[in-house]
């Protein structure tokens, strides 16, 4: 068997992401050897692999629940947006120049085409089946001539299209015809069918239009996926905390101490790898929130700068919203601060840019002793080591430099007093390292906080892709499902004018 199937949306958000580990997750407990693939993402939240590429981190999500290691072979194309009219272009996992989304879309984006089918040839040739997921909506008729991530790969690998929609918006039956009328006939030749996805209710309401929409395009719905709380994987982008909600529906203990701990998270521009904070949110007793007021960090017993695209420009946000003050004001009183990757270098004393802002000499907070000179080559490993005496390990994706003139070690920065900054994303991750980091910050922040003894990060994630798997297996229909992946789209499909224009 070399199956595949890309999985598209009738929009952003539609669930493309989750319905993709989820069939991945199903297909492993069934003993197929199967891979995730996503040609082009738009993402700051990345990954770096064993072999030091950067990817979007959902495809590294999507590849655990494959429980294979994730390789740049995964997401060939990363785009990371650097503004609002351009994006850094990572290609098979190292950053190759920074494009308008003109300059992309007008002509490089086309020329990637034979990589990434490459990439996907090289994946199908490996494993039993590679599920693909798609981007935005394949009806982008203003992109489609350039479209490398949508119809443009599966005409080229001919893959089986499934085309997921959220109903919980309202007007699924719409989108969902809509979505394959602006396509153009050798398009909708691989368009198997639907899955609706966030149902709330009775299904059997639902089945008469499902029947009509089989009347109208002579496709079928593969399954009606119910609504979830708190299921998910790492985000492309957004403001939430990914693990939050399975967490809280779970049966955690409450706070082993006395008291809650309060973690806010500065919600810089063009913020990347939010999701290093889901750690904190999983722990029984801990609060995270995100915050863009300096009143918002007054009760907060752990303030965290995150990583950002946009180092000096997210440093200016903090000094414009005020937001700066208060975290002066919270180093001078021993109050907890910690800095992750552009948070790190924004705590420092001055940061040299001719890179990425291209602003040269910027003062920065001056709350630990660094001085950081961004480099034309980015810096992308997976380093390990100790730190309060736990093991911790994490990685790193960044063109700052940092030079440490004092303080105390921390993860390759440093600590004073209560502030702490690093480069490594992910070493929240660590259980043993976080319970005893979350120790200090509780005597620092003179709460009586006991971490949890047991929380297993890593098992939380391994329960969320299980119930992604559950959901697969319990609300569609796997033998079709099975069927499609195998052998492609049904022969004979009626085209649903008007197409797309010429």
């Amino acid at each position: 068997m070399s199956g595949g199937l890309l999985v598209a949306g009738t929009t952003s958000d539609a669930g493309k992401s989750v319905v993709t580990a989820g069939i991945c997750r199903w297909l492993v407990r069934q003993g197929v050897k199967v891979a995730p693939f996503k040609a082009q993402n738009m993402s700051l939240n990345s990954f770096v692999t064993r072999e030091g590429a950067e990817i979007g981190r959902a495809q590294a999500m999507q590849a655990q629940a494959c429980r294979i290691e994730p390789t740049a072979l995964m997401n060939p194309v990363l785009l990371k947006p650097g503004g609002e009219q351009s994006s850094q272009v990572v290609l098979l996992g190292r950053p190759v120049g920074e494009l308008s989304a003109r300059g992309y879309h007008g002509g490089r984006q086309q020329k990637l085409l034979g990589t990434v089918l490459d990439c996907l040839a090289e994946l199908r040739s490996t494993y039993d089946a590679v599920i693909c997921e798609g981007a935005g909506s394949p009806a982008e008729i203003n992109l489609r001539r350039t479209d490398i991530v949508n119809m443009g790969i599966a005409r080229g690998a001919r893959l089986p299209v499934l085309v997921v929609g959220d109903i919980d918006r309202g007007g699924v039956f719409a989108s969902f015809y809509g979505t394959l009328a602006l396509l153009s006939p050798e398009d909708q030749e691989l368009v198997a069918g639907f899955l609706v996805n966030k149902f709330r209710g009775d299904v059997s309401l639902l089945e008469p239009g499902l029947d009509m929409l089989h009347g109208l395009t002579g496709r079928r719905t593969y399954g009606v996926l119910p609504f979830r709380h708190g299921l998910g994987i790492d985000e492309e982008d957004g403001l939430r905390v990914s693990l939050r909600g399975a967490v809280r529906e779970s049966a955690v203990a409450p706070p082993v101490g006395e008291d809650v701990l309060r973690v806010a998270v500065c919600a810089v521009p063009l913020m990347s790898n939010f999701t290093d904070v889901d750690a904190l949110a999983a722990e029984p007793g801990v609060v995270v929130r995100f915050v863009d007021r300096p009143e918002e960090l007054t009760d907060a017993d752990l303030v965290v700068v995150p990583g950002t695209r946009g180092t000096v420009r997210a440093l200016e946000w903090l000094r414009e919203r005020g937001l700066a003050r208060a975290l002066a004001s919270r180093a001078a009183e021993g109050r907890p601060v910690l800095g992750i990757c552009g948070g790190f270098q924004i705590l420092g004393e001055h940061i040299e840019d001719d890179v990425e802002s291209r602003r040269g000499h910027v003062d920065g907070l001056g709350l630990l002793p660094v001085r950081v000179a961004f480099a034309r080559e980015k810096t992308l490993t997976r380093p390990r080591g100790e730190a309060l005496g736990e093991r911790v390990g994490g990685y790193e994706i960044h063109h700052g430099v940092a030079e440490v003139t004092g303080g105390e070690p921390f993860l390759d920065g440093c600590r004073v007093g209560a502030v702490w900054g690093t480069h490594w994303h992910g070493s929240l991750e660590s259980d043993g390292f976080r319970r005893a980091f979350l120790r200090e910050v509780a005597a620092a922040a003179g709460r009586r906080f006991v971490p949890a003894p047991d929380t297993s990060f890593a098992g939380l994630r391994e329960e969320q892709l299980d119930r992604l798997g559950d959901l697969i297996e319990q609300h569609a229909d796997t033998d079709a499902l099975w069927r499609l992946i195998e052998s492609g789209a049904p022969q004979g499909l009626p085209f649903i004018p008007p197409g797309a224009p010429a």
